[in-house]
């Protein structure tokens, strides 16, 4: 195993929760305490993912992204990692694939908001993450019938987990996936970043 890369050990069940976090939120971290305890999961990884080079509104830089998920997410089982940028992956399936390579012993299991399954067939690959990753989708305020109805969510209705056994979902095998309704914190990135805050943070630590 790679030095640089987060340590996973057998048996354990660890939910993967991509984005840019820019900036990262409570209520982030409200959806990550939901997960662990919903879906049966020992750890949890937040991947914040590199800039991408095809939008015009780039991010904060990742060692500001990444300062700041890690004074906003800390628990003892939750790390908080650059992986993509390290592993030099772009999309979500192919980070997913290289990390069922580099950790066989490790069951991973993928999780996404309610409004992601909305547009998930959109995603590269999204077949191959639905039949070989467990999914564990988490309800937002406005996206519950939308995600419900939606191509991803119909194409794979018979492998829907009942939201009254979600803790099974870290043990199961894909494709399953499950969806459960959670409080919701409205708190958004988007939102932080709207009020000048974030940026205005980043531009005194010396971010251009």
């Amino acid at each position: 195993m790679r030095r640089d890369l987060p340590k996973a050990y057998p048996g354990q069940v660890i939910g993967l929760l991509g984005g840019s976090f820019d900036p990262a939120h409570d209520g982030h971290v409200h959806i990550t305490r939901e997960a662990m305890r919903r879906f049966g999961l020992t750890h949890v990884w937040w991947l914040v993912s590199p800039s991408n080079p095809l939008k015009a509104r780039q991010p904060a830089p990742m060692t500001d992204r990444i300062r700041r998920a890690r004074q906003e997410m800390q628990h003892p089982r939750v790390v908080v990692t650059d992986i993509e940028s390290r592993l030099g992956t772009r999309y979500t399936a192919e980070t997913l694939n290289r990390l069922v390579q580099l950790y066989p012993a490790t069951r991973f299991v993928w999780l996404m908001g309610a409004d992601n399954l909305v547009q998930f067939d959109q995603w590269q690959d999204w077949h191959w993450i639905m039949e070989n990753i467990p999914v564990g989708v988490l309800a937002r305020p406005g996206d519950r019938i939308s995600a419900r109805t939606s191509r991803a969510a119909q194409h794979y209705r018979r492998f829907r987990l009942a939201a009254s056994a979600s803790t099974l979902l870290g043990r199961s095998d894909a494709p399953c996936w499950c969806f459960v309704n959670v409080p919701m914190v409205s708190l958004s990135s988007t939102a932080l970043r709207a009020t000048g805050d974030w940026r205005s943070e980043s531009s005194s630590q010396g971010v251009t």
